[in-house]
């Protein structure tokens, strides 16, 4: 049998009031969702393991049966796998958004969704005006890229910034952790003490607002009425992980993919030894070519055992606080990713069972990640079904799995 998981990114949701109550899944039209929850089993996942902030990182290696005390180290390294950094023993990793400040406020996390091609130039003007032989930025995808630093100690508290729009952002700037402030002696690789590490990192801060505020790219921006990306937020620090690769965890995945247009997810896929598979038209975003993604995942599925598909769109949505964009974005992923694949698959000869979820809720009310325990489906021909009808978090709590946690989902999923 293959496996294939579909990721809706941040897709569950709270209760809305405008939508009489019902949450985004509720009130979405998922035709397919609801199919296969009908035809097959659901349960609830917990995702974010205590004393774990509720990041992508966490909640996807969590997904995929990683045991997070023993394999996490932020979210830097990952994305630093996915675009082709390899890092050394000692060399800190952390991703680096660019961001747009407005005053005092951290506007928004992703400089009013900044192109690829735009944040290029400008990484690589920081790179010039700010790199050295501690410091080596690099250019990610949109808004999201990494800085590298020689000796950093990870042992520093930095804020997500899809967690705080609109807030002050000095308060936020990175601090050694409690309990780390006096010491003055590095330790391990590191040859910065966490102090000294948060204190770099909040001058390349300062010194980047410096540079980018009256670059020419973010004067014609500003002329065309888009957020400047005036200034750089690294966050998530971390070393190379340790990860063993999911084939061997799982001996059914002998060769597996991963597609996503985040650098993240294929940094986790990186490390779990699946194949990176690019699509054209994949963004990121509500704009995404869910067709292309469909078609790849059903062209992997023909030679491979294990697919992962992770669609980012959901997330971006609830960031943005925008309740029908989102509610959009799960119909897509339902009509034009989801259907097309079970359609495709339903009657191979070799079956194939097809899983369902989202990484963690993104509630539109409060445009940041939440650590509640997702909905999740699976089905295969054959399966005998639950009595839930419909795919969302209410209907799951009834789901016969119950409430799984750890690696449980994936030791299920791959039976």
């Amino acid at each position: 049998m293959k496996h294939i998981i579909i990721l809706g990114d941040g897709m569950a949701d709270w209760p809305v009031k405008s939508l009489g109550g019902k949450t985004l899944l509720q009130a979405a039209h998922t035709p397919y969702m609801d199919m296969l929850a009908r035809m097959g089993r659901t349960g609830r996942l917990v995702t974010v393991a205590d004393g774990f902030h509720p990041g992508s990182e966490v909640a996807n290696l969590s997904v995929m049966g990683y045991n997070l005390f023993k394999v996490y180290e932020g979210r830097g390294p990952l994305e630093a796998a996915s675009i082709g950094v390899n890092l050394k023993p000692g060399e800190m990793a952390m991703r680096c958004n660019i961001i747009c400040i407005e005053g005092d406020l951290l506007k928004n996390h992703s400089a009013g969704h900044i192109t690829t091609p735009e944040a290029d130039v400008l990484v690589q003007y920081l790179q010039e005006k700010l790199g050295n032989d501690r410091v080596h930025f690099y250019t990610g995808v949109q808004y999201r890229h990494l800085l590298v630093v020689k000796g950093g100690d990870k042992r520093i508290d930095c804020t997500p910034p899809h967690d705080v729009p609109l807030k002050p952002y000095r308060p936020l700037m990175v601090k050694p952790l409690p309990g780390t402030e006096h010491i003055t002696c590095p330790e391990g690789n590191a040859e910065l003490t966490p102090k000294q590490t948060a204190d770099l990192i909040n001058d390349l801060i300062v010194r980047s607002q410096e540079l980018l505020k009256n670059h020419p790219l973010n004067l014609k921006r500003k002329v065309e009425g888009k957020d400047p990306a005036n200034s750089i937020w690294p966050w998530s620090p971390g070393y190379r992980p340790q990860m063993e690769s999911l084939a061997e965890k799982y001996p059914q995945i002998r060769k597996g993919s991963v597609i996503s247009a985040v650098d993240l997810i294929n940094g986790i896929g990186y490390y779990a030894g699946l194949r990176r598979l690019t699509v054209e038209g994949a963004t990121g975003l509500y704009d995404t070519n869910y067709e292309n993604k469909a078609a790849a995942a059903i062209e992997a599925l023909k030679a491979d055992d294990f697919v992962y598909l992770h669609v980012e769109a959901s997330d971006e949505a609830g960031h943005e606080g925008d309740v029908d964009l989102k509610i959009r974005t799960i119909e897509n992923l339902d009509s034009r990713a989801i259907g097309p694949i079970y359609e495709e698959v339903k009657d191979w000869n070799e079956p194939v069972a097809i899983a369902v979820l989202p990484d963690h809720p993104t509630p539109c009310e409060l445009r940041t990640h939440t650590v509640e325990p997702v909905p999740f489906l699976i089905w295969y021909p054959g399966i005998e079904p639950d009595e839930v009808q419909t795919f969302d978090e209410v209907a799951a709590c009834n789901g016969v799995y119950g409430l799984m946690k750890e690696d449980e989902f994936m030791n299920e999923f791959m039976k």
